[in-house]
């Protein structure tokens, strides 16, 4: 059976919290989730935090194992991140590595293995719903199955299917 987590960017926010579009967009984006969902993971912060909350009252189901913090879906040099994004002029993972490989390829793997802790908490046919930050989900998703997905906006995401071989496969999410 197929494991799945479903991983967002958080909603429009202005500093650390959610505006109220950031607040309502999260709600709608939990009505249109299907299935029901195990656990919601968050990176810790305020906005990734409260975009999980409202994401999950928006499903309008129980979520069993609640909202969970998983702080190595964050990046720890966030200041870093900024400057390659500056000297890239883009946040897409390709540029940003053109700038700094060594430091992107480092971050994919930590990232990615945060993403890997949470397949490994689901049992078969489980998903889980994970709200943290671009660019780093985007190389969380490269670190895992080497793919390259296009910069997540404020509330986007992916949906990452592990199959019962532990092979992934990443689409957008709806």
């Amino acid at each position: 059976m197929a494991k799945t987590v479903e991983l967002r960017r958080h909603t429009p926010n202005e500093g650390d919290v959610l505006t109220a579009a950031g607040v309502k967009a999260a709600l709608e984006i939990g009505h249109r989730m299907r299935g029901p969902i195990q656990v919601a993971y968050s990176s810790g912060a305020q906005r990734a935090t409260q975009a999980a909350g409202c994401m999950v009252a928006g499903h309008g189901r129980a979520v069993p194992g609640g909202v969970v913090v998983e702080p190595g879906l964050r990046s720890k040099r966030e200041d870093r991140w900024g400057e390659i994004i500056g000297q890239a002029g883009r946040d897409d993972i390709d540029a940003l590595r053109a700038v700094d490989e060594a430091f992107v390829g480092a971050e994919a793997a930590a990232l990615a293995q945060a993403l890997r802790r949470l397949f490994d908490r689901l049992a078969d046919g489980q998903k889980a719903l994970a709200v943290a930050h671009s660019p780093t989900n985007e190389a969380a998703v490269f670190g895992l199955t080497g793919e390259v997905v296009a910069p997540l906006r404020k509330g986007e995401g992916v949906t990452i299917v592990q199959d019962g071989h532990g092979a992934f496969t990443v689409s957008r999410a709806r």
